[in-house]
């Protein structure tokens, strides 16, 4: 053989030593990624909806519902309490909307006492809205009230996740 494709005692030890160390590299490296990732990997509840009341115990007059939904951040999983105004408009259409205030995220109440009736108000910064939750002009917040994603079924209603309103 030629010298050339010979290979040496040290190259051979270089290159031995060079595959283990990468092959032990991987192997710590693998679970840690897998660890970081497999939140991303797993299906999220966002389309889930969750029973809130009967249809029956919906009025004209706007209404606080409290509720729980799953939550799952990462690997821990827990129940958070949730809250609604629901209300049926004039149309017969239902709304749900969230009670936090868009301004700074403090809970907004309908008609309390020695306010304006008719309208929720934010008792922070005196934050108000008016029956459909759309913010009044000259007052703090600067959008309307977010809605929840809602369906009726078998005479129950059922909330889903509160987005912000279109064209708002």
């Amino acid at each position: 053989m030629s010298d050339k494709s010979r290979v040496s005692r040290r190259q051979f030890l270089n290159y031995t030593l060079t595959g283990v160390g990468g092959f032990m590299a991987a192997g710590m490296l693998a679970p840690m990624v897998r660890f970081a990732v497999d939140p991303l990997l797993k299906e999220t509840a966002e389309g889930e909806f969750v029973a809130v009341t009967s249809i029956d115990e919906i009025t004209n007059e706007p209404k606080r519902f409290d509720f729980k939904v799953k939550v799952v951040d990462a690997w821990y999983e827990s129940e958070e309490a949730r809250s609604a105004w629901v209300f049926r408009q004039d149309n017969g259409e239902i709304l749900a909307m969230s009670p936090v205030c868009t301004h700074l995220g403090c809970t907004v109440n309908w008609a309390p006492e020695g306010r304006p009736q008719n309208e929720f108000f934010c008792p922070c910064h005196d934050g108000r809205y008016e029956k459909n939750g759309v913010n009044i002009k000259g007052t703090p917040p600067t959008r309307p009230l977010d809605v929840y994603d809602h369906k009726v079924e078998d005479g129950k209603l059922y909330l889903g996740k509160a987005k912000v309103r279109e064209g708002a």
